[in-house]
């Protein structure tokens, strides 16, 4: 909620001179590098992905933004070093940039197609626009004071609103399966068998646990069920049919194909890395 406040107050010009002018490969890194080094959990980084929309960064974009975020802050990337062993955390964080970096190429062809609707929020960049002189000159501008800070918590209040009711409802759901079904089932008996692969993104896909939650699960499906395919498969697919991440995408948007597009993207690549990762052993 902080970092919504905050982006909030930033000028939609400065939010595009940072991620890139122009949509393209460069741009796409930008958005994946802010992704990896923004350290929050999924339902964090939907809110500020959300934002980062509504300033006008493109659907792709924001898609290389989400899917690179949410298991790989860098907290979360050292946990995963620890439990799963340093060459698969290596592993798993190249699989995962490629994953967002190509679904972001595919969203950014098919808006150039006609196929998706680019972003109404987007604007135009002045051709004498300087990024880091714009910055400076909105820091000197800017009084750190008890004005500021009531700002900032009223705009982190109004701008997460929307995301806060979906993430209770998804807390709720959440909630209401690990009270039914015990988690350790899908860790000791989804093995690196493609029958395993498939049960593992659907429980991934019905068990709506944040990224803190989902590492210590994928850890015990790298371990006791000694599928690493499937740890990647439970972590990535976590983020990708994130039925909460959907239904805010489709409110931002306006548009529920839109939405769609980030399972459809993205799970298809996760299969196939997985089914790789369980093969090589």
């Amino acid at each position: 909620m902080l970092a919504v406040g905050l982006i909030d107050r930033v000028p939609r010009q400065f939010v595009i001179g940072v991620i890139g002018r122009d949509q393209g490969a460069a741009s796409l890194v930008r958005a994946v590098l802010a992704g990896v080094l923004l350290d929050l959990c999924n339902h964090g980084v939907l809110m500020v992905g959300a934002k980062l929309y509504e300033r006008g960064a493109s659907l792709g974009q924001v898609f290389a933004f989400l899917i690179a975020s949410p298991w790989n802050s860098l907290s979360l990337t050292i946990i995963i070093g620890v439990l799963m062993g340093w060459q698969w955390m290596a592993v798993f964080l190249v699989a995962s940039l490629v994953i967002a970096f190509a679904t972001g190429l595919v969203v950014e062809a098919l808006e150039r197609a006609g196929r998706v609707k680019p972003n109404p929020n987007r604007v135009d960049l002045p051709a004498d626009f300087h990024l880091w002189r714009e910055a400076k000159a909105g820091l000197r501008a800017t009084r750190y004071d008890a004005a500021f800070a009531r700002d900032i918590a009223r705009r982190s209040v109004t701008a997460s609103r929307m995301v806060l009711r979906w993430l209770f409802f998804g807390v709720v759901l959440a909630a209401l399966i690990q009270t039914t079904v015990p988690t350790e089932i899908f860790a000791t008996w989804f093995g690196a068998t493609l029958l395993g692969l498939f049960t593992t993104l659907v429980a991934a896909t019905i068990i709506e646990v944040c990224s803190e939650g989902s590492v210590p699960i994928a850890a015990d499906l790298m371990t006791r069920a000694a599928a690493p395919g499937n740890a990647f498969t439970f972590l990535m697919a976590g983020v990708a049919t994130d039925y909460t991440e959907i239904l805010v995408l489709r409110e931002v948007t306006g548009r529920l194909r839109a939405a769609l597009l980030l399972p459809l993207l993205t799970v298809p690549q996760v299969l196939v890395i997985g089914w790789a990762l369980n093969a090589a052993g």
